[in-house]
């Protein structure tokens, strides 16, 4: 039924104008994530500085950071154009003053990259939006594909600019490796508390390892508290660096 209604909406009002009100609708309510949110128990872990967004999709993480953060740079990267189209429009109607859109992806290289937007059931699913994956054929990996450019975090002039990036919120579906390879030199410099959703499977451990070499401890919530992260089940991790004090 959800499908159903979700493709008739699609058709009814065309993409980006149910993509416009779906993210009104979802930060409205504040499920910017999904009923098991743990994303505003991390805003208030976030210290004085620059934040980035990276997978910023149609601005739903944007607003809440931009809003508690008024005096901070929101730097939001998203490659899908409708994805954009959409998130500039969410930006106009909440008058956010301070999000720079950076409309390119983020990886360990320069170059362009082929994203999926997947079409499950006749409904495009725009926030599923991810870096297509040669040799599958299933439903996930088949729909509308964009080709855009891709950049390396080390590489953003903007980014160089800032005294200090204090946070990053990374969704990039199965590519977070690779976005923080990319930005190496930039984790080193600022040591950013970084909150990122990760899927359980072969690219986990890799993450986990690259983090722990950047001397992050790698942390999940259980209820309001985190918790050091050993082998529990977990769907969203809070890296932060061994320097790092939290608040109490």
């Amino acid at each position: 039924m959800k499908k159903l209604i979700q493709r008739l909406l699609q058709k009814t009002l065309g993409q980006q104008t149910y993509l416009y009100y779906f993210a009104r609708f979802r930060i409205f309510f504040g499920k910017v994530y999904g009923i098991n949110d743990d994303f505003p128990k991390f805003i208030p872990l976030i210290p004085d500085g620059a934040i980035l967004d990276i997978g910023a999709n149609i601005g739903m993480t944007a607003v809440p950071l931009a809003k508690k953060f008024p005096h901070a740079v929101i730097h939001a990267f998203e490659p899908v154009p409708v994805n954009c189209a959409v998130f500039k429009r969410i930006v106009k109607h909440y008058r956010l003053k301070n999000v720079v859109l950076h409309e390119n992806a983020l990886g360990h290289e320069t170059g362009t990259m082929r994203i999926v937007v997947p079409e499950i059931n006749n409904v495009r699913m725009f926030g599923l939006s991810h870096v297509e994956v040669n040799g599958r054929y299933d439903d996930w990996n088949s729909g509308e594909v964009y080709k855009v450019r891709v950049a390396k975090l080390d590489d953003i002039a903007a980014l160089k600019q800032e005294a200090k990036i204090a946070a990053l919120k990374i969704d990039v579906e199965n590519f977070e490796f690779f976005v923080l390879q990319g930005g190496m030199q930039l984790l080193k410099q600022h040591k950013p508390i970084i909150y990122c959703e990760l899927w359980d499977n072969e690219m986990l451990d890799p993450v986990v390892d690259l983090m722990r070499g950047l001397e992050y401890d790698v942390m999940v919530f259980k209820g309001q508290q985190l918790e050091v992260f050993t082998s529990q089940p977990a769907t969203n991790y809070v890296f932060v660096h061994k320097e790092t004090v939290l608040p109490a």
